[in-house]
């Protein structure tokens, strides 16, 4: 089983405005809420780890994790108000972000609320996001982190929000005290030029952070797929020509898949990652691309399950 632990939230879509009114579509999100989704939909056993209000809002997002498969066991009921999200979309399909959760229910969690033992079938888990950035939550899950970092996969994507982290300077050393723990970095382009300037040395910071500890890191690098670097040197796999709709769930997609393909490989432990051979790799990477350009291909965070993902991948072989 595989814990993702972080925000669930709710994005407000915005579109077809017309003089005083825009239309809106209220859907259940938060990067770790579709890492969670996205593995169940991909037949993995998850757990969701997280402030979840008892609000509409909130239930609302209960009932979808539970409906998905998703054991909320280790989740944290609070009175606490769901965080709103709202997107927009550029005419590239780009997604803008503006968050409205100031002392919100995934926020507020405390190290004592995530005091519980997890048992020994948990083999990773996965945080991300504005979780890792804003108090009480971040040191919450710093603590976890810490804790577990000895027994299990820890894998983490920034994925940075800069509308809830506000000033990024120094953002970077903030970072490394999660990097330090962790045996996985998903990061995406974006990420990296959003911390470290719009001519950010990729594979120096990468391998930069391998010194603090994490064996893999993997920089998604959108229509151009993403690279992988370990110790044994830089993987990188293509991406897959597509019609983009949109790239909200894209990276939340891919980082789910990266862990499922690993688990299916029998290689998500923190002794076969350091030492991961490279064709183990080059599928856990390849399967990720497939499933976040299905992601791209439709609206919204629509993750794909198992089956859309294996289709994808046979008809990629067969041409």
């Amino acid at each position: 089983m595989i814990v993702a632990c972080g925000e669930a939230l709710i994005d407000l879509f915005l579109y077809d405005r017309k003089g005083t009114h825009i239309k809106a579509e209220a859907v259940a999100g938060g990067s770790p809420f579709n890492v969670a989704i996205g593995l169940a939909r991909l037949e993995q056993g998850v757990a969701f780890c997280g402030g979840l209000s008892t609000d509409s809002f909130g239930e609302f997002l209960s009932e979808v994790l539970k409906s998905e498969g998703v054991d909320l066991t280790y989740a944290v009921g609070t009175q606490r108000l769901s965080t709103v999200s709202i997107v927009a979309t550029d005419a590239l399909g780009h997604a803008r972000y503006s968050f409205h959760g100031e002392a919100a229910a995934d926020r507020s969690l405390t190290p004592a609320d995530l005091a519980f033992a997890l048992p020994g079938n948990i083999q990773a888990l996965t945080f991300g996001s504005y979780t890792l950035a804003v108090e009480p939550v971040a040191s919450a899950y710093l603590s976890l982190m810490q804790r577990e970092a000895d027994r299990r996969v820890i894998s983490i994507d920034p994925n940075i929000r800069p509308t809830v982290i506000g000033d990024l300077s120094g953002y970077d050393r903030h970072l490394e005290k999660f990097l330090r723990h962790a045996t996985i970095v998903k990061a995406s382009e974006e990420d990296l030029e959003l911390v470290f300037g719009p001519n950010a040395d990729i594979p120096r910071i990468a391998n930069e952070w391998m010194t603090l500890g994490p064996p893999l890191i993997v920089v998604t690098r959108g229509a151009n797929g993403a690279s992988a670097f370990h110790k044994y040197g830089r993987i990188d796999s293509p991406g897959r020509s597509i019609k983009v709709v949109d790239t909200v769930g894209a990276g939340d997609s891919f980082h789910a898949a990266l862990l499922a393909s690993l688990a299916v490989q029998q290689s998500l432990t923190r002794e076969d990652i350091a030492s991961l051979p490279p064709h183990t790799l080059e599928r856990a990477l390849h399967y990720a691309v497939t499933a976040s350009s299905i992601t791209c291909s439709r609206r919204g965070a629509d993750l794909p399950t198992r089956r859309e993902v294996d289709d994808a991948s046979s008809e990629q072989v067969a041409s």
